[in-house]
């Protein structure tokens, strides 16, 4: 009973590590976010694909309402997957940092400097008592002089970059489809549809325009661009993603 107790104080301290040097509110706040769904990141010489599993709970809610992808700037795309509230205070923080650049430099943020500063922006609610962690991870995608760039946000404050990424539900399933798939020479297309069968191969390799948001970042426009639901069709179609008939029929037969 005694270990228990000590146990529950440590769960309460956020500032405060225990014995074995963790803090558990961190590690609670990871979980959080392997309970949001996926958002998975691809990086090619070409440009950066970001994509996002948003299946709705309901039929009656509006696809459009449910938001994964956001633009930070005109270069700068952003991913999450966990808490949606605290992923909007971060992504309001990012976009400030990018237009504060913008404004006392004259040019856009640095992918690896907007990172940094979120993932500082993070760390602090690790370390001051009376607030928690942030209970979300996000994907920085974007084009840097050039080069695309992909980094990953831990709710420890840690920044990672990688060549290919998921966040959220599934991650060891959907990180192991990337390890297997993903080639350094993939062109943006090829990048968009290895995202698409990343997130549809915990689906039953499946997916509806709908249920998926889709951007990317070209590394020739530097421009971050979402993709509508007919070109994210198009390539749910060219990929074989699309939900058979036979699938319908069932759907059709369980509503009536």
């Amino acid at each position: 009973m005694q270990g228990q107790a000590q146990q529950q104080a440590y769960d309460r301290g956020i500032t405060i590590f225990s014995p074995d040097g963790r803090l558990y509110q961190v590690e609670y706040a990871r979980e959080a976010v392997k309970r949001g769904t996926a958002s998975v990141g691809v990086r090619t010489p070409d440009g950066v694909v970001l994509a996002a599993d948003k299946r709705s709970r309901s039929p009656l809610m509006e696809p459009t309402s449910v938001e994964k992808l956001h633009k930070a700037d005109t270069h700068i795309g952003l991913a999450s997957a966990g808490h949606v509230a605290d992923a909007r205070q971060l992504i309001d923080f990012a976009r400030r940092q990018a237009q504060v650049n913008r404004l006392r430099y004259g040019e856009p943020i640095g992918i690896e400097t907007l990172t940094k500063n979120v993932t500082d922006h993070i760390q602090q609610y690790t370390q001051v008592g009376g607030a928690r962690p942030f209970g979300v991870a996000l994907l920085i995608g974007g084009v840097e002089s050039g080069t695309p760039r992909l980094y990953e946000t831990d709710p420890s404050g840690t920044p990672y970059e990688w060549k290919a990424v998921s966040i959220g539900a599934d991650r060891g399933d959907l990180q192991e489809h990337l390890e297997e798939n993903y080639s350094e020479d993939l062109s943006l297309e090829e990048g968009l549809g290895l995202a698409l069968r990343a997130i549809a191969s915990t689906n039953d390799d499946q997916l509806d325009a709908e249920g998926v948001d889709v951007a990317t970042v070209s590394a020739e426009t530097e421009e971050y661009v979402e993709l509508t639901n007919n070109e994210i069709a198009s390539y749910i179609e060219d990929n074989d993603l699309e939900p058979t008939d036979e699938d319908d029929a069932d759907a059709d037969a369980e509503d009536e």
